[in-house]
């Protein structure tokens, strides 16, 4: 593992403690879980942007539409 600093206000990481503690776990496991999803999350918004690339091959829109033409069912 690699060791990281960061800078945040005193009050924020006291806070963000008792919420660790609340939870059964240290401020650093939190941060870790926290890490894992924040990548996740970028990944995800990756693999969405590709996909979306892929299918516009493939999927023609006659738009834009109007308003009432979005609205209308």
């Amino acid at each position: 593992m690699i060791k990281v600093s960061f800078s945040a206000d005193a009050d924020l990481i006291e806070r963000a403690r008792l919420v660790a503690r609340s939870q059964k776990k240290t401020l650093n496991a939190a941060f870790r879980e926290w890490l894992v999803q924040f990548t996740q999350q970028a990944i995800s918004a990756e693999e969405f942007d590709s996909l979306m690339k892929r299918l516009r091959r493939h999927v023609r829109s006659a738009g834009p539409y109007t308003q009432d033409e979005m609205n209308g069912r």
